[in-house]
């Protein structure tokens, strides 16, 4: 197959698969015997353990790539170490990107989402913490293709930027953040200081979908309509900084929409200019110099796998804002099918628009060279 663009392809969202010994040594003593844990069930699988929390975390089913069907079941019973490796081992996660024509990824956590809601502040940050020590080894082995981003609890304002400062430090390139903060919302004018500090240290933020209250919340109707409000989480957030003016006065913030698709954009986009210019009961208190929408184009990057809605409307879209992702080594990955699916899906954008979409923007959003 003839090479898709003449760059090397990047993947905007791609995952961890944390083992809980990444928290053995780098936690507080008091929280070394309720950090995360390794737990056979009695079907023989394996699953993550986390004090504070009543569900356990299904590891095997975060390294579901690839998989469909009955191999999808068994991997339910499975052992962490039937997983792929490349979830943890960087020299074998260099071979998987080859494997599937990619030449590098920009890693979010898997354990750490689930983490996002533990309902202790004080543990989720020591957890935090000790996640980025470990990821800022684990993308040192390759730094133009493991491309790390860190995490923050968002304790605090104060907090929140002492985290920036150490993510920068130790050379990772982002932050995924929590959906809800611990002290008000996003909207708060308090976190004016933290957004700043973002925007000049150059840290684009990232707000994941399953990483919020009820991100896979209850739903009317059968179990799996809960699945399509999935996105609705990312969409509260984009909405709750855009009307909040966050960033009119932090133009140069970047934002991150991951996993949420695409599609569903152009729409919400004119819902929001509808909002504010012919329903002034709606719009409440919120005012702002220019359209909701043009916030969006400017400030909201958006990470999608297969959404070839979004790409049939992408003249509806900046689309210098659009990023590929292929999610490995999660459940919804196209790995290992990743050149054949993009050869599909972009068959009707420019050679310009593909290379914007699997390389150029993804570079320019996190500086790589």
């Amino acid at each position: 197959m003839a090479p898709i663009i003449d760059k090397p392809i990047i993947s905007a969202d791609s995952h961890i698969t944390e083992p809980p010994s990444l928290y053995q040594g780098r936690v507080p003593k008091k929280f070394a015997d309720t950090a995360p844990r390794l737990h056979r069930t009695d079907t023989g699988g394996e699953v993550i353990l986390i004090d504070g929390m009543a569900d356990p975390f299904p590891i095997t089913l975060a390294s579901g790539a690839g998989l469909r069907g009955q191999a999808l079941a068994d991997r339910a019973n499975a052992k962490l170490e039937e997983c792929f490796a490349g979830g943890w081992d960087p020299k074998q996660r260099l071979k998987d990107q080859d494997h599937d024509g990619i030449h590098g990824e920009v890693i979010y956590p898997s354990l750490g989402m689930f983490l996002c809601n533990h309902p202790d502040m004080e543990y989720k940050t020591a957890m935090f913490a000790a996640y980025n020590d470990w990821l800022a080894e684990y993308c040192s082995v390759a730094r133009d293709r493991l491309i790390g981003l860190g995490q923050t609890a968002m304790e605090s304002p104060e907090q929140g930027i002492r985290d920036l400062e150490t993510i920068k430090r130790m050379g990772l390139k982002g932050v995924m953040m929590p959906g809800y903060p611990e002290i008000e919302d996003y909207d708060s004018p308090i976190y004016d200081d933290f957004w700043a500090a973002a925007a000049e240290m150059d840290l684009p933020l990232s707000f994941h979908i399953l990483t919020y209250k009820d991100g896979l919340g209850k739903a009317r109707g059968p179990k799996v309509n809960a699945f399509m409000s999935i996105i609705r989480g990312n969409q509260d957030i984009i909405g709750t900084m855009i009307f909040s003016g966050v960033f009119e006065r932090h133009p140069t913030l970047k934002v991150v929409c991951a996993e949420a698709d695409a599609g569903w954009v152009p729409h919400y986009m004119y819902r929001m200019d509808h909002a504010l210019e012919r329903n002034p009961w709606t719009a409440g208190k919120s005012t702002l110099q220019r359209s909701p929408s043009h916030y969006f184009r400017e400030n909201i990057y958006l990470t999608f796998q297969d959404d070839l809605i979004a790409l049939k409307l992408k003249d509806f879209f900046n689309k210098q804002r659009m990023m590929w992702a292929s999610d490995f080594p999660h459940l919804d990955s196209t790995y290992p099918h990743s050149q054949s699916l993009l050869a599909e899906q972009t068959a009707g954008l420019s050679q310009q628009e593909k290379t914007w979409l699997l390389h150029d923007n993804v570079a320019g959003l996190y500086g790589l060279n």
